[in-house]
């Protein structure tokens, strides 16, 4: 598990550098490892991972967060339409074979390869794709899951009914709304003109002072927050 927490954390590291351009170290302390043993301590944390999404206030039921995979169990579309190749633009057809190359020869999709298959695409077709690439990298064995909750339906009431809990991850959490991130994307890619949300890692010091006074203007963030989505510390005598 530590070589292959490694591996990763080094690859997405140096692939995320490269598009924000930035260098050094992107992870800050060591993973935490928590084994679960018995199916209560895991059907608890089930639970609570299910639940962070709506626990953060980024969405009300946990099925409905894309990025919790939750809905992926049930279909293989969840969020778009069911995608016909025979049917699809050339563009939605060209992208879904690289997609389909490019898993099988067990790499990833990076940042510049993803930009470049999504841009040609119409917003119904960028759904339709975004959920072929998560079915298609999905390495969730929902079967398993399923089993310590009898069915999917179960699973679901018991995330509607519990927050869950994690006892030996000593989590840090800023505030209680997560959902302040995505309006802090959507407010400076608006007001700002950025092509892609990563450039305000690029930003000089004065250009994230200034964009760090705009979102507390327009949002109810916490500093910290704001602070946080922008990588740079408070410095309230510089900010205030």
């Amino acid at each position: 598990m530590s070589a292959f927490v490694g591996d990763f954390t080094r690859t997405f590291a140096r692939v995320h550098n490269e598009t924000c351009h930035r260098k050094g170290a992107l992870f800050e302390s060591p993973y935490g490892s928590a084994p679960k043993r018995g199916d209560k301590r895991a059907r608890t944390t089930l639970i609570y991972v299910g639940n962070n999404p709506p626990e953060r206030r980024i969405c009300k039921t946990a099925e409905e967060y894309r990025w919790g995979y939750l809905a992926y169990a049930q279909s293989d579309h969840p969020f778009s339409e069911k995608l016909i190749i025979r049917k699809a633009s050339s563009a939605l057809q060209k992208a879904v074979t690289e997609v389909k190359r490019t898993f099988k020869d067990g790499k990833p999709l990076s940042y510049a390869q993803l930009k470049r298959l999504f841009s040609p695409l119409e917003f119904r077709e960028k759904q339709q794709l975004t959920d072929f690439i998560i079915t298609t990298y999905n390495v969730i064995d929902y079967t398993e899951a399923i089993r310590f909750f009898g069915s999917y339906e179960n699973m679901l009431t018991a995330m509607h009914s519990n927050t869950g809990s994690e006892y030996d991850l000593n989590e840090r959490f800023i505030g209680k709304d997560d959902s302040h991130y995505g309006k802090m994307s959507r407010i400076l890619q608006e007001q700002l003109e950025l092509n892609d949300i990563h450039d305000v890692l690029a930003f000089s010091p004065e250009e994230k002072a200034m964009a760090f006074q705009l979102l507390r203007r327009e949002t109810f963030a916490m500093d910290e927050q704001i602070a946080a989505f922008l990588r740079t510390p408070v410095k309230r005598d510089r900010f205030l």
